[in-house]
């Protein structure tokens, strides 16, 4: 495990060289000049040079990136140009909420996705495995910010069981930070869920197939050993995979899921720092979006791995 580990890192070394250069030359060519931002409309000419100057932005662009990356390997990330503060402690202020419904979110496309996916195909109701099919495609088909807006309307408004906004973290008051929790959380989690047990759904279906199971079935295994002791751990493997891949999704669209129900994380920041044109909050969010996504890839290739013996061989 050690020795793919170490063939696995410097390909995932090579992605975040690529893509902080992405992020640095993608803001840039957005249109708009941080120091006429900061400066104001009112502004001359020489007032915008002059906070231009002090920000380094006429520095050549190489000189602009190494100072950047150099920041970063150091652990100084540097000081917001437009919110104001230190982009570390911006970052680290809206970071645990961000992560805080990234996992709530998880656990909704875990629970979610395996019960789509195991009664999909296993039922023989067929009424119940309609009902899951439906599910499924409506939590692909409907945007998040739809899903948000009826939830809220559901069990916010008519119901008037959970709140429609905010948040309480969870480690000051779990009882309180759950009900805040569940409405985005949810939101955020259908649309992975629903992949996850399409998916699955096809796994399983595909393993019971196999002619193992027929023969074991014939010789009268149980339906529900056959699938939790050898149809489901057949069909794991690529689910983790996807599963990670869906982690990424979800930590991208906690940005519009924050917007909807008012939560106070990193994707809050990252809308503030793109209309304001902060630099160093936006390419360090940025970039520090590609770094998780890559490190949940090294894990989720490094489970794959063990529970697939093959894929260490090769």
């Amino acid at each position: 495990m050690r020795g793919y580990l170490l063939r696995r890192l410097p390909s995932a070394l090579l992605v975040l060289l690529l893509a902080s250069l992405l992020v640095f030359a993608v803001l840039r060519l957005v249109p708009g000049d941080p120091a006429a931002v900061l400066a104001g409309p009112d502004a001359s000419a020489e007032a915008e040079a002059a906070i231009r100057a002090s920000l380094g932005l006429d520095d050549p662009l190489p000189a602009q990136y190494a100072r950047w990356i150099g920041g970063l390997l150091t652990g100084d990330l540097g000081p917001s140009y437009a919110i104001g503060g230190r982009t570390a402690d911006l970052i680290g202020d809206g970071i645990g909420a961000t992560v805080e419904l990234t996992l709530g979110a998880l656990l909704f496309v875990v629970v979610l996705g395996a019960a789509f996916g195991i009664v999909g195909a296993t039922s023989r109701n067929r009424w119940l495995r309609g009902t899951v099919r439906i599910l499924t495609t409506g939590a692909l088909a409907v945007p998040p910010f739809v899903t948000g807006v009826l939830l809220v309307l559901l069990f916010a408004v008519l119901l008037g069981v959970l709140p429609p906004g905010g948040r309480v973290p969870l480690l000051t008051a779990p009882d309180l930070g759950v009900q805040y929790l569940l409405l985005p959380a949810l939101c955020l989690a259908l649309p992975s869920a629903a992949v996850l047990g399409r998916y699955l759904e096809d796994s399983i279906g595909r393993a019971l197939s196999e002619d193992y199971v027929r023969t074991a079935t014939a010789a009268g295994i149980a339906p529900r050993r056959l699938l939790w002791r050898h149809a489901l751990p057949n069909a794991l493997p690529p689910v983790v995979t996807l599963l990670g891949m869906q982690t990424g999704h979800l930590l991208g669209g906690a940005v519009l899921v924050e917007a909807i129900f008012a939560w106070p994380g990193l994707g809050q920041l990252a809308e503030q720092a793109l209309v304001r044109r902060d630099y160093p909050v936006v390419q360090d969010l940025l970039l520090l979006l590609v770094t998780v996504f890559v490190l949940v890839q090294l894990v989720t290739d490094l489970v794959h791995a063990w529970l697939d013996p093959r894929i260490r061989w090769e």
